[in-house]
């Protein structure tokens, strides 16, 4: 079985750029369901279709295949919500990677890192420019940004 355990962070753009060339992800969801959500990802030349499983900690089951790009985008046309796009950048600091992600479109203006750890309560170090955790924020999920983007939260969330 496949699992992630994730951490995520906002990041604070007037501590981190981006550097080099990142990848455009363009993701469309099949399924918000907690209980599994399914997700449609292009990213550049490839496409994939992943499986998340529901979960109480920053651990849960995923499952992710590679499909034919062409497929990727007639899957993405049953999408139940709207698409999130953004450019990750990734990053290697003090031998752990971290995914940066500047998000576009409907969620312009939010920046995340997110690492994957081998075990929930892993130590690891942590760049300056990270600002607050939000691994048990729901609404940091792309998940849920694709039906409430971050453009829109001020009008309907506090």
């Amino acid at each position: 079985m496949g699992l992630e355990i994730e951490r995520k962070f906002l990041v604070d753009p007037s501590k981190w750029t981006p550097t080099g060339q990142g990848i455009h992800l363009v993701q469309a969801y099949l399924s918000l369901d907690p209980n599994p959500t399914v997700r449609i990802r292009i990213a550049g030349e490839m496409a994939y279709v992943t499986i998340k499983g529901r979960s109480d900690t920053i651990s849960r089951p995923e499952f992710e295949y590679e499909i034919p790009v062409q497929d990727a985008m007639e899957l993405q046309k049953m999408a139940i919500s709207s698409p999130v796009e953004k450019t990750r950048y990734k990053i290697l600091h003090q031998g752990f990677l971290w995914e940066v992600d500047v998000f576009s479109g409907k969620n312009e203006g939010l920046i995340m890192a997110e690492i994957e750890l081998e075990a929930e309560d892993q130590e690891f170090p942590k760049p300056g420019w990270l600002l607050e955790e939000v691994s048990d924020d729901g609404r940091y999920y792309n998940s849920f940004l694709s039906g409430c983007p971050f453009s829109e939260w001020g009008n309907r969330m506090a």
